[in-house]
């Protein structure tokens, strides 16, 4: 071996090094340590078990428990509907409490504030639906759901009529069940004010079949246009969009239809493009009247940007095949073509509901919106043993989701407390123990609504209001945090990021 030189055996020996000054021996420094290393870590981990844990999540919802049996000595609830008041209860309710049976025609939950997504193809339309066995298999004990429409119901014999809805019926296709408690959660219909030809020649936006006939007969227009030798007055005619009623569901419908017309018609139809006319029609002097006034003013102004026509204080008097005779502004009589007419109005109570409350009588039923009903959701008139919550009700709070899924997590809460207060208190009757229980109290997060061009409004309490394009992505980000499951998120963001690079789809079923 090589003997080292002086200055070869200083680099070997870097802790001992001494100033020429002094003499002293220096410590050298120590070689520094990556940096961030535990940084990385904390994120790698959190990635580990946030990706464990939807793992986990997606195999236990297809991988249901064994559920517990009926126990006959327990009291029964009847859920009516699978709207968002009525699952919002059954995904709180514990059901080691109470047997719990489940009547709807529609076995699915439906996210409706994406429905005006759905008739022009930016969102599928089973990426907002749920089945409703994929929530009531997943309970602790098993639950009775039943497809099929309640066409009675027996306050006093607590009994429940169920008629089987399906196309294909069975030897029995009518059952009648008993009850200990009633929850009525089947929402309401839409209001045509007796005006003629509404349920005739209107699309209505409450159901996932009202979402496809939208765009079955939007697409048969623009067909029906492009037909070869067509009169430029019929075109005109065909390619007239009107939509009525200024609420959050007419503004979103007739702000999704603006972005399908300009953002994929167009380049798909040269030969009708920018032929395209939406009017939006309103009673009232202004659209969103549960908005602010700077939302309303933002709205109405980008609308005007979109060529998208508002025709405030104009009132519909008749709907005919091709037309609809309304009394404008002027207080005059005018004719306004169209191809597609979409009704996104008021709510008025189906038939069952204006059943229950004939039978309740007027002292405790003098609404005819819906039913009245106290400060905990029972029905006046019911002694106790019917409750109703959502749009079938007429309380002064506005027929949102938001008041529906509130209302649903309350009555959860309030049939626990029910059934412990009952086995503490085993003599005290019905009408003295709900009394105890704390009343419904509405706590109001915010409103928001998509207006087109990827722009969206914000209504939030205290006086605090968002527009524009960053409030487009609260809209997004809000409405995919509030599906019903992990499964439903990942389909609207695939639809979404879908949509975004291939466009929407333009063929028809």
């Amino acid at each position: 071996m090589l003997p080292l030189s002086r200055g070869m055996r200083a680099a070997r020996l870097p802790f001992q090094i001494r100033t020429a000054a002094t003499g002293a021996p220096q410590q050298a420094a120590a070689p520094g340590r990556p940096r961030f290393k535990w940084t990385k870590r904390v994120i790698a981990a959190a990635a580990v078990t946030g990706f464990a844990t939807t793992a986990f999540s997606i195999y236990e919802s297809r991988h249901p428990l064994p559920q517990f049996e009926w126990d006959h000595s327990k009291e029964t609830i009847a859920i009516l509907g699978t709207g968002w008041g009525s699952t919002s209860l059954l995904k709180d309710i514990d059901t080691d409490n109470y047997n719990v049976v489940l009547v709807s025609p529609r076995a699915y939950f439906l996210f409706t504030p994406l429905l005006p997504s759905c008739t022009v193809g930016t969102v599928e339309l089973r990426s907002v639906m749920q089945p409703i066995r994929f929530i009531t298999r997943l309970k602790k004990r098993q639950i009775l759901f039943v497809e099929g429409s309640c066409t009675d119901i027996d306050p006093d014999a607590k009994l429940i009529t169920v008629e089987d809805s399906s196309e294909i019926k069975g030897t029995v296709s009518t059952k009648q069940i008993k009850y200990d408690y009633l929850v009525v959660g089947v929402g309401a219909e839409n209001a045509t004010f007796n005006i003629p030809g509404v349920k005739e020649f209107a699309c209505f936006l409450k159901e996932a079949w009202d979402a496809r006939k939208i765009r079955t007969q939007l697409l048969d227009c623009l067909e029906s246009a492009s037909f070869p030798g067509q009169p430029e007055e019929e075109i005109n005619r065909l390619l007239h969009m009107v939509v009525v009623g200024g609420g959050p569901t007419g503004i979103e419908y007739a702000a999704e239809l603006h972005d399908f017309l300009e953002d994929d018609i167009r380049k798909w139809y040269p030969d009708i493009a920018g032929r395209f006319k939406i009017t939006l029609v309103e009673a009232m002097p202004h659209v969103l009247p549960a908005f602010s006034n700077e939302l309303i003013s933002y709205t109405e102004k980008t609308f005007a940007e979109n060529k998208v026509d508002i025709l405030n204080n104009t009132a519909v008097k008749k709907v005919n095949q091709k037309d609809i005779v309304v009394l404008n502004k002027n207080k005059e009589l005018e004719t306004i073509p169209y191809g597609l007419l979409v009704w996104a109005t008021g709510n008025t109570a189906r038939p069952l509901v204006a059943d229950l409350m004939k039978k309740l009588g007027p002292t405790a039923q003098p609404q005819r919106r819906g039913l009245s009903v106290d400060e905990h959701l029972v029905v006046n008139g019911s002694k106790g043993t019917i409750y109703a919550l959502g749009d079938c009700t007429a309380t002064k709070l506005a027929p949102t989701a938001q008041v529906a899924t509130s209302q649903g997590t309350y009555l959860a809460k309030h049939f626990a407390l029910l059934s412990e207060l009952k086995k503490k208190n085993g003599n005290e009757s019905q009408s003295e123990i709900v009394p105890k229980i704390e009343p419904f109290v509405y706590n109001h997060m915010g409103s928001l609504a998509y207006i087109g061009s990827d722009k969206a409004i914000a209504d939030f309490p205290f006086n605090f209001h968002l527009s524009g394009a960053m409030t487009y992505f609260l809209w997004r980000s809000v409405y995919l945090s509030e599906l019903y499951s992990f499964r439903n998120r990942v389909l609207v963001g695939f639809d979404w990021l879908k949509c975004k690079i291939f466009g929407r789809d333009i063929g028809r079923e």
